[in-house]
């Protein structure tokens, strides 16, 4: 069978139920065998009535005692009522509003049932709806399919029999060296025994082979591109070493991660080969100074840098940041957002095509199509989960293979590092510059508002700044108030006089930077917000954030949030309100109250939350996986990526003819464009 096949002509399908199984994101009958189950029935163990644990599901076999009888209930709806036996044991058998249960049982036939076993009020065991079968689900163990309007698991499942009974043999990719050294399956027996079990240990089989090869590929991929540009060759070097000169013009000295990641990076641009690193580090440990020190030597080395930020007030404190730090300098320093003027767009990108802007820095309209660089040597972009894939690589094909630099202030644990940045170099920032001072964090009860309240006004009459964040409230949360109408609560009782103001999801763009201009400029000084500050601003000021019910955020956002203070040299604080008792929440608090290293945080959110938070095809540009968990299936992961650097190791381009289908698999999973042929 051709598995490009589209799904519409399988016998059984046609274009309506084409169209559902679309919307499942099955086109083809390649895509319907990679369609996996969610769930299974053990229909194999059947287990005598007498024997059946009441609270589990399970499955009965038994002979039907009298035909089903029919009783109406109030509302105009019916219920039927059955019993079987196996010779040994009674079960009750209860159907609601199941008007063909008549024409499906026939009294002294025998069938398999499959529910939950309950006890009524007699003590008499029954099964309240069960699934049914006559014969076909006989001592199997059955899948079960996600389901949309239109397409029911049981016509998947029936499908996807049709379709493999057509099937030969499902043609193998892997290595034969690979499959023996990772004790994995073929790739025909894993696909049929992960929609079809012969046993549950037939699973597990197939369950490893197929997450084996999600991770492989995933990180054959990743290897690849990795691999590849470190085999690119760029203009954009680093012949004269500045780094001294730069740091001899700050008014203090870096800390040792700063000049470690700096020698680094350097290392990197002035090796011939482009460079692609990642700066990680903690909110506050000095991301932006690294960058300055490698924009620094690029413009000394007659190239350009570009700068790019999430969001127009981001990129304006980073230009007004630099242009500090350039000060007395020949480095010209311009800025490109969305908000400038169509003149100064005019001036702003004849400077940059006549390499007379030495440093560009700017939101997305930096990647337009009509900004070019003269010699771009350095792309930076700033908070890179914001950005997709595709973005940074618009950016840096502005030049000719410039060298990359992607900050990131998320801290990543390094287990989801080694996935989400596996094609780039790694730096950390693990010191906190001189004078930054750790915020103090405390949990308390929604009781204590008042005693905030009051805490928040001395501070603010001091001429201090603070965040209230609040939860976004969704259907059936009536337990929370919205941030808007809680800003219009504190601005008519307790911060009457006072200057709010509110930010949320629902703003437009522009509303938003006001805002947050007019905070940072002083402005404001009670910010309401949802978790849009979340990445933020600079604003040394604000030394207060409230988190209102805390135990709606994950422990990673709840740090994130809390960075929005402590950035200047006063003593700052973050209060988590909440009256949350469960064990989950109060590990959480404890963790958020006991240390601010962001990466132990992300360890912890890991462990407890799962990698939904951090891992993602939406968030970071990746694909996504189908059966894979980077949470759970770690082991797997190690074993993939081992197998993975050997392939590598020995065919860096993946042209040998053994691994042509492996290619194809790697250019399907990250689409066109991402690995390049």
């Amino acid at each position: 069978m051709d598995f490009s096949t589209e799904i519409k002509y399988l016998k059984g399908v046609g274009p309506a139920r084409a169209e559902a199984f679309s919307k499942l994101g099955v086109d083809t009958v390649g895509a319907l065998l990679r369609f996996y189950p969610r769930a299974y029935e053990d229909w194999s163990n059947i287990i005598p009535i007498r024997q059946a644990p009441p609270g589990t599901e399970c499955c009965i076999r038994g002979v039907v005692s009298y035909a089903p009888t029919k009783v109406r209930i109030p509302g105009g709806k019916f219920l039927s009522k059955t019993c079987i036996t196996d010779g040994k044991g009674i079960l009750n058998l209860v159907f609601f509003n199941n008007k063909y249960i008549g024409n499906m049982l026939k009294e002294g036939e025998e069938y398999l049932f499959f529910g939950k076993i309950t006890v009524d009020k007699h003590g008499i065991r029954q099964m309240v709806s069960p699934l049914i079968s006559k014969g076909e689900d006989k001592d199997r163990i059955r899948p079960i399919y996600p389901q949309t309007a239109g397409l029911s698991s049981k016509l998947t499942e029936k499908c996807t029999m049709q379709v493999l009974k057509n099937c030969k043999e499902i043609p193998e990719f892997m290595p034969p060296e690979i499959l023996a050294e990772n004790d994995l399956c073929s790739l025909d027996f894993a696909i049929r025994n992960i929609h079809f079990p012969e046993s549950f240990e037939a699973l597990d089989k197939a369950k490893k082979r197929l997450i084996f090869d999600e991770l492989f590929i995933l990180q054959l991929g990743l290897l690849s591109i990795k691999n590849r540009t470190d085999e690119e060759k760029t203009d954009m070097v680093l012949k004269k070493d500045c780094t001294e000169e730069f740091y001899a013009r700050l008014p203090f000295s870096p800390t040792g991660a700063q000049k470690r990641a700096i020698f680094e990076a350097f290392s990197d641009m002035s090796s011939g080969e482009p460079m692609n690193r990642l700066l990680q580090g903690d909110v506050g440990s000095g991301k932006t100074l690294v960058a300055a020190a490698l924009i620094y030597n690029t413009a000394k080395n007659g190239m350009q840098s570009a700068f790019m930020a999430p969001t127009e007030v981001l990129a304006e404190q980073h230009f007004r940041t630099l242009s500090k730090i350039f000060d007395g300098t020949d480095i010209k320093t311009v800025l490109l957002t969305g908000s400038s003027t169509e003149k100064e767009k005019r001036e702003i990108k004849k400077a940059i095509r006549d390499g007379s802007a030495d440093l560009v820095i700017g939101t997305h309209a930096i990647i337009q199509n009509d900004v070019e660089f003269l010699r771009l040597g350095l792309a930076v972009t700033d908070e890179q989960h914001r950005f997709g894939v595709a973005q940074r690589a618009a950016l840096s094909k502005k030049g000719q293979n410039p060298n990359i630099l992607v900050m990131s202030a998320t801290p990543i644990p390094r287990t989801l590092g080694l996935i989400i940045y596996g094609d780039l170099s790694v730096s950390v920032l693990d010191e906190l510059p001189p004078g930054r001072q750790k915020t103090e964090t405390y949990c308390v009860s929604q009781a204590l508002h008042e005693r905030i309240y009051n805490f928040i006004k001395k501070h603010l009459d001091k001429g201090y700044q603070a965040y209230i964040v609040c939860p976004l409230v969704e259907e059936g949360d009536s337990d929370l108030i919205p941030a808007q109408e809680y800003c219009k609560f504190l601005q008519n009782t307790a911060f009457r006089g006072y200057r709010l103001g509110l930010l949320h999801g629902q703003m437009k763009s522009k509303e938003k930077d006001n805002i947050m201009r007019d905070f940072e400029s002083g402005k404001i000084q009670l910010l309401v917000s949802t978790v849009v500050i979340e990445v933020g601003v600079d604003v040394p000021n604000a030394v207060i954030m409230v988190i209102e019910n805390a135990e709606r955020f994950g422990l990673s956002q709840l740090h994130q949030l809390r960075g929005r203070v402590g950035r200047g040299n006063a003593l700052s604080t973050c209060i988590l309100v909440s009256d949350a008792q469960n064990d989950e929440a109060k590990r959480r608090f404890d963790i958020m109250c006991k240390t601010t290293d962001g990466f132990l945080i992300a360890d912890e959110d890991l462990k407890m939350r799962g990698p939904g938070d951090f891992f993602g095809s939406k968030q970071h540009g990746l694909p996504s996986l189908r059966i894979a968990d980077i949470l759970t299936d770690t082991k797997i992961l190690e074993e993939a990526q081992k197998s993975a650097q050997k392939i590598i190791a020995t065919d860096g381009k993946l042209q040998l003819p053994e691994h042509k289908n492996i290619k194809r698999r790697i250019d399907k999973m990250f689409g066109n464009g991402y690995v390049k042929a």
